[in-house]
C-alpha cells in the first residue's frame, strides 16, 4: 500500500484540513512523487512549491481512494467523482482546488 503523508485523522485518509464524509482521497504530488491529503498537508510537510501535473501526464496513478486504496489516473478522477473500484463518493468541492494539483481549466 502507498504511504500517505501529511496530518492524517484516519484510515480512509481525511486530514485535520478535510474532514468530511467524501473527503476521502490522497493526491500524489508531481513535484516530490508523494501522496497528501491535500495542498495544506503537502505545504506543511514540504519545503518545495508545487508543481502541476500536465494534461499529458493524465494517464498517470496519481488518486487513492482512502475507502478501498485503488489507484486511480488523474483523468478518470477528473471525469467521475467516486471510485472506480468501490463506487465511494469523492467530494464534488475539490474542484474549488484543481488547478492546485492539475493544468485545469474547468469551473470552478
Amino acid at each position: 500500500m502507498m504511504k500517505i503523508y501529511g496530518p492524517i485523522v484516519d484510515d480512509q485518509t481525511r486530514c485535520k484540513h478535510y474532514a468530511t464524509e467524501k473527503d476521502i482521497i490522497a493526491i500524489k504530488f508531481n513535484c516530490c512523487g508523494k501522496y497528501y491529503p491535500c495542498y495544506k498537508c503537502h505545504n506543511e510537510c514540504e519545503s518545495h512549491a508545487i508543481s502541476v501535473w500536465k494534461k499529458e501526464e493524465f494517464n498517470e496513478l496519481a488518486i487513492i481512494c482512502g475507502v478501498c486504496k485503488t489507484e486511480h489516473p488523474i483523468y478518470l478522477y477528473l471525469d467521475t467523482g467516486k471510485c472506480m473500484n468501490c463506487n465511494a463518493t469523492f467530494n464534488e468541492g475539490c474542484k474549488k482546488h484543481y488547478h492546485l494539483y492539475f493544468e485545469y481549466e474547468g469551473s470552478c
